[in-house]
């Protein structure tokens, strides 16, 4: 490494940039970090340039790359060291725009972005290795350190100044959580830090655990170690036989979470938790740490006497099965080594539950387990009153077993939300009543009808070879009922055919938000502008993600296999919907950004011609302009308006898959869909019983 101690990582007078710096959680922990400590110099977003983050510490400037963030900061306030809060596909070109632009000036790198490839991951060791720089990462949420008060990344939360104090004790963490909850749990007992550090917990991790421990070593105000285990990766075993076979002159107290999580399949949530081999496995890093400590687990209660005497008190430290018990495991390990505590004892670490519903349960718990709710502290406390007012407002969850919002029937009279069935089959249409029952209001007006209307006839059909009738047609072939030939369409749907419009809702949302234009059929939107930005965004991304030889994230229904060779392409189903949105004289905002989308990719010269927009775009345009002004008022979840261009395509695909049962039981043969054995290719040889398997040679 090139850090000699911890302090080489982090400390008073680095200065920090942050890629992403826009996005939500970057530019959120990047204004508490400001306030904190002040450490940010600036950071970089493409298309962002020229924007500042404001924080109660002034605003950092936003830049459009890492190179003109070097061009326009003054050289005595370059970066040293480097937080990287972009998607995992763009996480490589990031680093490498880093080293290329900054091998001179940046020291450590801080990778914050979780689910990052081996592959890629391994690229980045290579090429930050090459120039001398430090990694730590990937999944990591930072570095405090105490003593100087600064920070990079989220470790501390929202107010570090309250859970890191300076002290004795540094605490080495796979969750950067835990390094929160465990310092806060030492200061309860006297005893504050010098550094909270979260490794990271990847696949593979860039700073392994030994080398943090080095970096301990020789830190002077580090005086006792306490770390928290995932399983996972042999880093603990490695670091174990380097303790042993260099000497290790301070004291850990270690926690190893996750044995009983293994025992039944349950994720503790971090990709680097996956056990692969049993060096991996929770067991076996408990097992190689006593094996370390020569000594049993702490034991809450038992009374440790001196060298000689069972139990003996722990020297090199001692491992606890309970995460409460370790400020009384430092404390132990402290006074075995005549070390004092950092200041007096504040108050101590009992159970206070916020929320408490135990359910039948919670009869039959002894007293000192079935405890009742407790005090909600500011500002917490306020913040859940905030909480619950608003979810008054909205979405309630409660038993339905027997209740609908939908639907009700008092005997007499079938209701919609609340509508008479009767009125609406007197004096509305199906389409109307439909929009009724997905969305809980009828439709605004005429023109909403009519295009909703327009994308169930357009999911009709797509002729006799799509997938979805291919299934009506091979379920009517083999004697099936209508029904089963209408669930076989439904069947033979999914994602990738008929599923995109869920996905195109999520992508328009990504750029239009929940809070976005009040009307969806606001023609003053500057869509062009918005349709450029992403045409970038995708340029970059596809970019990255070739550099980094990994897989890039489409752009859901642009494109169709059959409308693709003219230079201008047209699914003529959606040309259709777009044609009669003109000549009613209104816009459709979203479909109208997917045509400029498709226009700005084929100038960035991103695709060869202009794609389609084919009809599951439109359909994902239409439902989610009916459904904008609920999601604008909280009065729909995101997850509905994504549901609902899905299961019109269903339903308009269903009602065609009855047409086709119907055409093919008057008109077809039994069994006439089935492929001829002379079409049908064998791709293995005949074999006899006790032969190899197809893939090796006999």
């Amino acid at each position: 490494m090139r850090a000699s101690k911890l302090s080489g990582l982090l400390k008073k007078g680095d200065r920090v940039a942050v890629s992403n710096i826009t996005g939500r959680e970057a530019s959120e922990v990047s204004a508490v970090s400001q306030k904190y400590c002040g450490n940010i110099v600036g950071g970089w977003a493409l298309g962002r340039g020229g924007q500042k983050i404001e924080t109660l510490k002034g605003s950092i400037p936003v830049y459009a790359t890492f190179d003109e963030l070097l061009k326009v900061t003054p050289r005595e306030r370059h970066p040293n060291k480097i937080l990287i809060y972009s998607p995992p596909e763009a996480v490589y070109g990031e680093v490498k725009e880093v080293v290329k632009h900054g091998a001179r000036i940046v020291e450590t790198v801080f990778i914050i972005t979780e689910h990052v490839s081996i592959e890629v991951t391994a690229k980045i060791h290579k090429i930050c290795s090459e120039k001398n720089i430090d990694v730590i990462g990937c999944n990591t949420l930072g570095i405090v350190n105490s003593y100087d008060m600064v920070r990079i990344g989220a470790v501390g939360g929202e107010a570090p100044e309250n859970t890191f104090k300076p002290g004795s004790v540094t605490v080495i963490s796979n969750s950067g959580n835990m390094a929160n909850t465990i310092s806060s749990y030492l200061l309860s007992a006297g005893i504050g830090t010098v550094f909270g550090i979260s490794t990271g917990k990847d696949r593979l991790i860039l700073t392994p655990l030994k080398d943090f421990l080095k970096l301990a070593e020789t830190d002077d105000k580090t005086r006792v170690i306490v770390l928290y285990i995932e399983p996972g990766g042999t880093y603990e075993h490695n670091a174990i036989d380097m303790m042993k076979k260099e000497g290790f002159s301070k004291p850990l107290v270690v926690y190893v979470a996750g044995e009983i999580a293994e025992r039944y399949g349950v994720s503790l949530g971090h990709a680097g938790s996956v056990v692969e081999g049993d060096k991996s496995r929770a067991l076996s890093k408990k097992k190689a740490f006593d094996g370390y400590f020569g000594t049993e687990p702490f034991l809450s209660g038992r009374r440790y006497g001196k060298k000689g005497e069972a139990p003996t008190a722990p020297v090199k430290g001692i491992r606890v099965n309970v995460l409460h018990d370790i400020p009384a495991a430092v404390t132990l390990v402290m006074n075995t080594l005549g070390l004092k505590k950092d200041f007096s004892r504040s108050k101590p670490i009992r159970l206070n539950p916020w929320f408490v519903n135990l359910g039948e349960i919670g009869k039959r718990l002894p007293a000192d387990l079935a405890l009742p709710p407790g005090v909600i502290p500011e500002p917490f406390s306020s913040h859940l009153k905030d909480r619950m007012q608003n979810l008054l407002k909205g979405m309630i969850r409660q038993p339905m077993r027997d209740a609908s919002h939908a639907s009700s029937n008092d005997g007499a009279t079938p209701r919609i939300y609340g509508y008479s069935l009767l009125e609406l089959m007197k004096k509305r249409s199906f389409i109307a009543s439909l929009i009724l029952y997905w969305t809980g209001d009828l439709p605004g007006d005429d023109f909403e009808e009519r295009i909703a209307e327009m994308t169930l006839i357009a999911a009709l059909t797509n002729g006799p070879g799509t997938i979805s009738a291919q299934g009506a047609k091979l379920s009517t072939s083999a004697g099936n009922t209508p029904n089963t030939a209408m669930i076989a369409t439904l069947a033979s749907i999914g994602d990738i055919h008929g599923g995109n419009g869920a996905k195109a809702v999520r992508y328009l949302l990504r750029y239009f938000g929940e809070q976005g234009p009040e009307s969806p059929y606001d023609k003053r939107v500057n869509i062009r502008l918005i349709a450029e930005k992403a045409a970038s965004d995708f340029k970059l991304k596809k970019q990255q993600a070739k550099d980094a030889g990994t897989e890039y994230e489409r752009i859901p229904c642009l494109g169709h296999p059959v409308f693709k060779n003219n230079p201008v392409n047209y699914d003529p189903r959606e040309q259709e919907i777009y044609e009669f949105i003109k000549n009613e004289g209104r816009v459709n905002i979203f479909l109208e950004f997917y045509h400029g989308l498709a226009r700005a990719l084929k100038n960035d010269g991103v695709t060869r011609n202009v794609l389609a927009v084919n009809i599951d775009a439109a359909i994902a345009c239409i439902w989610l302009g009916i459904c904008w002004p609920k999601l604008r008022e909280k009065r729909m979840t995101v997850k509905r308006a994504m549901d609902i261009p899905f299961i019109s395509f269903a339903l308009g695909r269903a009602a065609g898959g009855a047409g086709e049962f119907l055409d093919h039981q008057d008109f077809g043969t039994e069994m006439d869909m089935r492929v001829p054995v002379s079409e049908c290719r064998a791709l293995s040889s005949p074999r006899k019983i006790g032969q190899k398997g197809y893939m090796n040679k006999a």
